[in-house]
């Protein structure tokens, strides 16, 4: 007869204050019915966790679970959700999606080997907030404004308007080859004085890959990814900045998506040892 595998432990984050159970029954609600979240305590830091079934979260279920798009979508949102409204009370340590242990005694065994640490990285995240900013850019509305703004596009076509026919086909290749060049300088002194400027309402600042239209869903292009920790009381300055931008780009085809505050992953400074699985 075969023994059923017990239920493993699913971490979300590390905090130093115990949430009251009432706010962790409002937080069962994004999970399975009959799910209970609740802490480990190791002096002082609280694990807060769910026990889940080795049918979606051994090791081999979840490598085979993460080819399934529905399954992921599903599960990383009640992750992040969870996490969300737990930071609304309190500074939460994420633990990336997917943080599965064996057994209570094993997320306590984490908690010892790293209190020091955990502690020391919540207190620096204490009072603060991660945000996060893409700019988006419709090129050919970029272009189109650059063919009335910039001069020597402007210059360019004043030649190709008093030429012969056959220098005005050269002249237009030389002009959509300096449009191209004109474009891309744009984008990086746009998305270059949007970074330096946020800075300046940050604590720190996390540059991020830029996603493919496969993966954004949108027919423009993303142009910059960035993540900044700013101080709590700051927030309304920094989405104040954010919002002179829409104006000032508007007419270039830029678009400002701002969205916070997130679980603070890019200012963890976590290692890879840290967050691995026991």
């Amino acid at each position: 007869m075969q023994v059923a595998q017990k239920n493993l432990i699913y971490l979300y984050c590390v905090t130093q204050t115990k949430p009251n159970r009432s706010s962790l029954e409002v937080l069962e609600k994004y999970l399975y019915v009959g799910v209970k979240i609740y802490p480990i305590y190791f002096q002082g830091t609280y694990a807060i966790v769910s026990k889940v079934s080795p049918d979606e979260f051994s090791q081999d279920n979840l490598k085979k679970n993460l080819t399934n798009m529905e399954w992921v979508e599903k599960s990383a949102r009640q992750h992040e959700k969870i996490i969300e409204e737990i930071m609304k009370d309190t500074t939460v340590l994420p633990f990336k999606f997917g943080t599965v242990f064996q057994s209570e005694e094993n997320v306590e065994k984490l908690l010892n080997e790293h209190n020091t640490e955990f502690k020391r990285i919540i207190e620096d995240l204490d009072g603060k907030e991660e945000w996060g900013l893409k700019i988006y850019c419709d090129i050919e509305k970029l272009k189109e404004t650059l063919l009335e703004e910039d001069e020597e596009l402007l210059k360019i076509e004043r030649e190709i308007n008093s030429s012969s026919p056959g220098k005005t086909f050269f002249l237009k290749k030389k002009k959509e080859k300096l449009l191209n060049a004109v474009v891309n300088k744009k984008l990086n002194e746009y998305g270059q004085d949007c970074f330096e400027r946020l800075s300046q309402k940050s604590l720190q600042t996390q540059i991020n890959n830029l996603l493919p239209i496969e993966v954004t869903g949108r027919k423009d292009d993303m142009i910059f990814n960035a993540a900044f920790l700013i101080d709590k009381t700051k927030v309304a300055e920094f989405i104040q900045v954010v919002d002179i931008f829409k104006t000032w780009y508007k007419h270039k085809g830029l678009e400002f998506d701002c969205t916070g505050p997130w679980p603070p992953y890019n200012f963890c400074r976590l290692s890879k040892e840290e967050l691995q699985n026991e």
